[in-house]
């Protein structure tokens, strides 16, 4: 079985949302197929096949995060030696060679990704470019635009 990583809280994140899957949403729809085949003649009862259809989905989701889980190789950055070198999960900041832009992203797992919130998938190019650099370090990413070279300007453990 091949595992992948994910941050604790992105670990934290679908265990709590399998809870809620199960505990709220599970119950909530199952009522709802019963109240639906209270009302008599399924095949034209919209409510139930609604009801169904989002059962479906529940299932599905609550199935998908328990294979994720399963698979997740949890690794928790704050218990590693600090160090200036990019692994997963650390925070770094980018310097743009040419513009001198500073952005920062958390390296995290395929299914943590969230560009809005800055946080960017190992998997991705720009995180495989930087993935066993050190602060100072200058990285080539190929990006839609062409090549763009960063400064790895600071790794933190947080």
């Amino acid at each position: 079985m091949e595992r992948h990583p994910m941050t604790v809280a992105g670990a934290q994140a679908l265990r709590e949302e399998l809870e809620k899957l199960k505990s709220v949403d599970r119950p909530r729809v199952i009522q709802a197929i019963a109240e639906a085949r209270a009302h008599g003649d399924l095949k034209e009862n919209a409510e139930y096949h609604a009801a169904r259809e989002q059962q479906g989905f529940i299932e599905g989701r609550i199935a998908d995060i328990e294979n994720k889980l399963s698979r997740a190789h949890i690794i928790d950055v704050r218990a590693m030696p600090a160090g200036d070198k990019v692994i997963f999960g650390v925070t770094v900041e980018i310097i743009n060679v040419d513009t001198d832009e500073a952005r920062t992203y958390q390296i995290v797992g395929d299914d943590e990704a969230d560009i809005k919130l800055a946080k960017i998938s190992v998997g991705s190019p720009l995180a495989r470019a930087l993935i066993g650099k050190s602060v100072g370090d200058i990285v080539a990413v190929q990006t839609p635009g062409g090549l763009v070279e960063y400064e790895i300007g600071e790794v933190r453990h947080d």
